[in-house]
């Protein structure tokens, strides 16, 4: 096993640690916003607002922005070293502050001109309670994409650096201070409170602004300690060149790496019209589906857009290839037993991390068809985290955003088509088939470039873990719900421990069948281990 994989893995095993207990405060974060904010207009309108400046956040802070700063910060270090980096810095983040300033002016005062005129005009739409919500949160939540998108920044600076983790950890910040401000609401307040909820929700989203601005603060401090921070001296600012270059590889690339995230916040826009509980339902396990993408995917995603711009500035597409297919298996490998899991067991899924306190039987019901379509996308989602990356690093930004366009368009239209039959179950399988869309197209791509992509070999791994995690799920999903599922009066706690021994048996259950089916996958995870046991030893 090569020792850049060990090193990927090394890394990817760091960053997913620290992502997997944010997604873990995160499920807390759902369970929490689910019992104080039920599943009907309040959630709608909280987590509507939230999702624009939270695109943001995954279009620069997560997106394009960073991964076209890592080419950039190579191209530079190599060229003229560190002093040209600090340079280059000063320039595109004295810029990106005064866009990222005139993108809150612009939404929040937009928004606040929007809530007058329908107020005057009284238009009906706007006149609903979520709508009304969502008129009067965005302009205090905007804020949050400055803080947050420039931490996606010198996060993406930071992960050249091979810092990973501690950037990773900055996300803590936010679901520790909205835990926080929940759980102190519910233990003053608890059902009795209700009527005073819309005030409180102004609170929670101040709570936001505040974790964004520390995150922002203290990956300043890493910045320095690592000795990246931007050199502010007037003379940086002479050569702006770096503007012209960054702008070819971000606006291309936010728009080609925008489809699922576009394709979210359409969901949520179109939802509005089917109904109160349609927002919390996509939105509820969108963050629930956002544990495996996050914990695996993205985590991977960050680690070998570094590593990839470093192979691609040395020129050597062959190795690019073989990464991509190395770790595109892979990803089948992980993510189909979680779509597996999902599918067949969404619902004690749902009932734990929602279900209690406002959020009732019929928003749970709402969520149904939504979490088996989102579940089936894992392999997808997960998937264009791995891909992308073989562009950006090659500083090839056009063809993702054409192929994101096709993506983007496909979903509006599916999303129209399925929505009326299937309510927001339709919603989420246009995003799903959205998705796997702008994957096709970019592999496609991919081997008309030349890269060899091993067709066989993918669809192999990819059918061996559909298989193993087929069976494993269908005859634990049998004894599951003959044993659990007509006890009735169990605890919250009982059936937490239940959903706990039904997921170690289900891996188990998997690794044991992809074991018999020598799924090479397995092997070449445990070559890797003992390969960073032995060398720790």
């Amino acid at each position: 096993m090569e020792i850049s994989k060990r090193k990927i893995l090394k890394s990817t095993t760091g960053v997913a640690a620290a992502t997997l207990l944010s997604r873990i405060l995160g499920l807390i974060r759902v369970r929490l916003e689910a019992t104080v904010l039920g599943g009907g207009d309040l959630a709608s309108g909280w987590l509507l607002a939230f999702a624009i400046p939270n695109l943001f956040r995954r279009l620069l802070g997560e997106g394009a922005l960073g991964t076209a700063l890592i080419p950039l910060v190579a191209q530079a270090e190599q060229e003229e070293g560190p002093a040209r980096v600090r340079r280059e810095l000063a320039v595109i983040f004295a810029t990106l502050c005064v866009l990222l300033g005139a993108v809150v002016v612009l939404f929040g005062g937009g928004t606040w001109l929007l809530s007058e005129a329908a107020g005057r005009l009284n238009w009906e739409f706007f006149q609903t309670e979520r709508m009304r919500l969502v008129l009067a949160l965005l302009p205090v939540l905007m804020p949050y994409a400055f803080f947050i998108c420039l931490s996606g920044a010198v996060g993406a600076v930071l992960n050249y650096s091979k810092v990973f983790v501690l950037p990773a950890l900055g996300a803590l910040l936010l679901n520790f201070f909205l835990i926080g401000g929940l759980v102190t609401w519910w233990f003053r307040f608890g059902a009795a409170g209700n009527a005073g909820l819309p005030r409180f929700l102004h609170q929670l989203a101040l709570l936001v602004l505040a974790a964004g601005a520390l995150q922002l603060l203290l990956l300043g401090v890493l910045l320095r300690v690592y000795g990246r921070f931007p050199d502010l001296r007037w003379g940086s600012f002479r050569d702006c060149s770096v503007l012209k270059r960054l702008w070819h590889l971000v606006l291309p690339g936010m728009i080609g790496g925008a489809a699922l995230q576009v394709s979210f916040l359409v969901d949520r826009l179109l939802a509005v019209w089917l109904g109160s509980r349609a927002v919390p339902a996509l939105s509820f396990v969108d963050r629930i589906i956002d544990v495996p993408i996050g914990i695996f995917a993205l985590s991977l995603g960050t680690v070998l857009m570094a590593g990839m711009a470093r192979t691609a500035a040395s020129g050597n597409q062959e190795k690019l290839a073989r990464d991509l297919v190395f770790w595109l298996r892979h990803v089948y490998f992980i993510c189909i037993p979680m779509a597996a899991m999902v599918i067949f067991f969404h619902e004690p899924m749902l009932r734990l991390l929602c279900l209690g306190g406002n959020y009732t039987e019929e928003d749970l019901a709402a969520a149904r068809l939504v979490a088996v379509f989102y579940g089936a996308g894992i392999p997808a989602f997960c998937s264009l985290k791995v891909i992308l990356p073989a562009f950006y690093a090659r500083r090839m930004m056009k063809l993702p955003l054409y192929s994101s366009l096709a993506a983007i368009a496909a979903n509006i239209v599916l999303n129209l088509i399925l929505m009326w039959p299937l309510a927001q179950g339709g919603i989420a399988l246009a995003t799903v088939l959205a998705s796997m869309l702008n994957n096709t197209i970019l592999l496609v791509m991919l081997r008309r470039q030349g890269f060899d992509l091993q067709p066989a070999g993918l669809a192999g791994s990819a059918l061996r873990a559909a298989v193993a995690a087929g069976i494993a799920a269908a005859g634990l999903h049998f004894a599951y719900f003959a044993l659990i599922g007509g006890a009735g009066g169990l605890s919250w706690f009982q059936e937490a421990a239940a959903f706990g021994l039904l997921s170690l048996a289900f891996v188990m259950a998997y690794f044991g069948l992809a074991a018999a089916l020598r799924a090479p996958e397995l092997r070449e995870l445990a070559g890797i281990l003992r390969r960073r046991g032995g060398a720790a030893g």
